[in-house]
């Protein structure tokens, strides 16, 4: 009993420490990695190479760090707040209202803060997304599969409403900046609300056991004494803000939210103050490492992030479906 105890709690650390060190490595070569061949230890002396360290290699890493953790983070929250596992924030509708709201910002107000087009971006996600829920609670509880297959058309029609509008007002270019997750144009000055996204997964985090209450569903989580419906406003706002926050700054990053809480909790459960640091530090390292390898797969040119996390992430969704967990004593 004592070794099975002693196993346990080792593989509890192990995990995160694995994680850890791969993201300790991504980072270094993040740094080192890029068009101009210069050495990594190069990067840290004064002069140009400095400069190209802090206007855009770091802040580079720190943007994929950042999206990545932040949507794994929203993931979370949606599936629970959803109650389904085959559901994140980019397949539920709410990147499409977010790039809706940012295109209409951009044709009505072009001369809006950054600020002010977040703020209507995030609004527009919030709206969609309650939208969303709405419908799903149709939906009979016995069909799991149907909720996001509705997501998807959901999202699809959003999407095709927010490409006309842009194709009748010759703004395709930008909308193709939305809609694709990719780090190329992160730079020193253009990466911070990314910060944004980051202070509201701590948040998140503060509110973790209340959303592990919610997905219980709504009686349960009404007779354990939870107020329901504040907990169901707080989490589609930190989902509509973190995606907005990412919409705004990278782009669209997809199967994000979807692929890392499931993994995570094939190993660790559902518990969400537990699971959401690795979540979060897990998100960070398969960003990062998409990112890394969209610069290296055709050097010096580069694929976009979300296209190589597109099919990282299909395999692994995949991989989900067709294996059972592990059994844990």
């Amino acid at each position: 009993m004592k070794q099975a105890t002693a196993s346990r709690a080792s593989a509890a650390w192990l995990a995160p420490t694995v994680i850890f060190l791969g993201l300790l490595v991504l980072v270094a070569a993040s740094l080192a990695v890029g068009a101009a061949g210069i050495g990594l230890l190069s990067l840290f002396q004064s002069g140009p190479n400095g400069d190209l360290l802090a206007v855009s290699r770091l802040p580079r890493t720190l943007a994929a760090m950042l999206a990545g953790a932040t949507l794994a983070v929203a993931g979370v929250i949606m599936q629970m707040l959803v109650r389904n596992r085959f559901v994140e924030p980019l397949t539920t509708g709410t990147g499409e209202w977010a790039a809706l709201g940012l295109l209409i910002m951009t044709l009505f107000f072009p001369a809006a803060p950054i600020f002010a087009k977040m703020a209507v971006s995030s609004l527009a996600a919030f709206a969609g997304t309650t939208l969303f829920l709405a419908l799903v609670q149709r939906l009979p509880a016995t069909q799991p599969l149907l909720v996001p297959l509705t997501g998807i058309v959901y999202g699809g029609i959003i999407a095709a409403i927010t490409t006309f509008i842009a194709y009748e007002f010759d703004l395709l270019q930008y909308l193709a900046v939305w809609m694709n997750g990719e780090f190329s144009g992160v730079l020193q000055g253009r990466y911070e609300l990314l910060w944004g996204a980051g202070l509201v997964a701590v948040v998140a985090y503060l509110y973790a056991d209340q959303f592990t209450v919610a997905g219980f569903g709504r009686d349960a989580a009404i007779g354990l004494g939870l107020n329901y419906r504040a907990v169901m406003i707080a989490g589609l706002s930190i989902v509509s803000l973190i995606v907005s926050f990412t919409v705004l700054t990278v782009g669209l990053l997809p199967f994000v939210g979807l692929v890392v809480p499931n993994i995570i909790r094939r190993f660790r459960g559902d518990n969400a103050r537990a699971t959401l640091p690795l979540v979060a530090m897990t998100g960070a390292v398969l960003v990062l490492a998409s990112d890394l390898a969209g610069r290296l797969i055709r050097y010096p040119y580069e694929i976009p992030a979300g296209t190589i996390f597109g099919v990282l992430g299909t395999g692994v969704f995949l991989w989900l479906l067709f294996t059972r967990p592990s059994r844990r004593d």
